[in-house]
Order: C-alpha cells, then structure tokens, then sequence
C-alpha cells in the first residue's frame, strides 16, 4: 500500500475511478475539501501516475467487436521473447491485456475480436511475427459475468 497517499487522495481515488468526469465541486462535497484542493490533488496524482489514464469504457457489441478470447502463450526464451512480444502488442488496440504468470503458461493475453476467423487472421500474425511462441491455448469468452478496472483503494 502506497503511504502516500493519505485518506483523502483514497476518497477522491474511489470516486473518479467510478466516475472521471464527475467534477471537482462533486468530489470536494462528498469527501470534505474544497473544490481547487480536489483539483491540486488529481494534478498530482495524475502527474505521479497514480492516475494512468481517464478512458470512455466501449461496449464491445456496439462496435462490432462481440467476441473475446483469453490466450495463453507458451513462448521459448522468455525473458529475450517479453520485449518483443511487448513491442508486438503494443499498437494492436484488438489485444486488450497482457500478463505474465505462473503455470502452463508464460503468458495470457485477452483479445477481443468481430469473428473467430478474425481471431485465427491475429494468432497466426503473432506466431509469425514471433516465433518464439510455441503454442498458444485459446478459450473463447461465452458469457461475461464481470469486467472492471477498480483497484480498492480505502
């Protein structure tokens, strides 16, 4: 847990996090500050990183992207293959999230995708573009029960 950060920064934190365009006055109300005290706070935060980024949250049908996939990658080489693999992934907005775990894999990416033909068109560039990739087991998303981003933070 990171110290500093005191009772109000967590405050304001739970709130933007459900919310980031609530406005500072809002923010101020509810966790007992003023509002250009809030506004000090979220600069700080922000050029700290605290705070990573304030997104709009897309619904994938709405787009045409319905489908999703979670991807484990067993790659050879891991720690030479994870920059390259980093670079790969980072301007293909189609993969959502990577991590590196434990287990029968090395790593699990989540994907999302208009169609499985799609899907296959993505895994075959990356096993191309990266051969260290050995084998890639793929489960296909059927229903998703909770998707989010908030980090507890009280």
């Amino acid at each position: 847990m990171d110290t500093s950060l005191d009772s109000f920064d967590r405050k304001i934190l739970a709130l933007v996090q459900r919310d980031c365009q609530v406005n500072a006055e809002v923010v101020a109300e509810i966790v007992g500050l003023s509002a250009s005290a809030v506004q000090r706070r979220l600069r700080r935060m922000r050029s700290e990183k605290t705070i990573t980024a304030e997104v709009a949250i897309v619904d994938q049908q709405a787009v045409g992207r319905p489908m999703t996939f979670i991807a484990g990658l067993e790659i050879r080489e891991n720690y030479e293959s994870l920059p390259r693999i980093r670079r790969w992934a980072e301007n293909r907005s189609e993969v959502q999230q990577i991590y590196y775990v434990t287990g029968n894999v090395d790593l699990m990416m989540i994907i999302t995708a208009e169609s499985v033909k799609e899907y296959d068109m993505i895994t075959e560039r990356l096993m191309a573009e990266n051969p260290q990739i050995t084998r890639i087991n793929t489960n296909v998303v059927l229903d998703c029960i909770k998707t989010g981003l908030y980090v507890p933070v009280e």
